[in-house]
């Protein structure tokens, strides 16, 4: 399956940069360009991306107010967010508004790819910048502790303490030497087990559930 992609950002160098390396991705295609929230909307509905790569920060519509006409659609794209600035405004400004990814644009080109891979099948995708904000700002407001299902496996439970550290598959991979294929196979296994879709929000509960030590790179033990 080729996933089709709408490009809303009011910088040319920032649209073309992207749609050179989404063209070299054989299951990914650039289906259309907007260089401003009302161009992305009309374009949304008349090309029908299966995702929308939304600049938050463009001309006549921005792009949360873009992502909330685009999701009044019938049918709607998965909308992933970028923005240049890693603030709180615009991270849960996107996601309320029905973004389900954010990356930033100083991020590896990696993880924008991932990014449009992740909300295309349906899952969250935010960049480990933001994650990071996003579990520090869960711990400082103490929402409650969770027990973790007794089903974790001893290597489960220290891979859901490296993902509560926001590391990606490839770092988690580098810390425990084993193949980056089986760590990605373990989180999957997190996921089904925690009953959540995303590694933010299994991050969420390692860090409500004690694994996580505020300030620290190391996990609990």
């Amino acid at each position: 399956m080729t996933i089709s992609v709408l490009l809303a950002d009011d910088q040319d160098l920032v649209r073309t940069s992207m749609r050179m390396m989404i063209d070299v991705e054989p299951d990914l295609v650039v289906v259309g360009e907007a260089s401003d929230g009302g161009a992305a909307v009309e374009l949304a509905a008349r090309l029908r991306p299966d995702v929308v790569v939304m600049d938050v920060r463009m001309p006549r519509l921005d792009g949360v107010a873009a992502t909330r006409q685009i999701m009044a659609q019938a049918g709607p794209p998965a909308i992933l967010a970028l923005t240049t600035f890693d603030l709180d405004e615009y991270l849960f400004g996107t996601l309320q508004a029905g973004a389900t990814g954010f990356v930033l644009k100083d991020d590896p080109a990696a993880t924008l790819l991932d990014g449009i891979r992740a909300v295309a099948r349906g899952d969250g995708f935010v960049s480990p910048g933001p994650t990071r904000r996003l579990i520090a700002r869960a711990s400082s407001h103490s929402i409650g502790i969770v027990t973790l299902p007794d089903g974790l496996t001893p290597r489960e439970r220290e891979v859901l303490a490296l993902v509560g550290h926001a590391l990606s598959n490839a770092q988690i991979a580098r810390r425990l030497r084993v193949e980056e294929s089986t760590v990605k196979t373990h989180v999957q296994k997190l996921l089904a087990k925690l009953d959540v879709r995303t590694r933010v929000e299994a991050a969420l509960i390692a860090s409500r559930a004690g694994l996580v030590e505020n300030g620290s790179a190391e996990p609990r033990r």
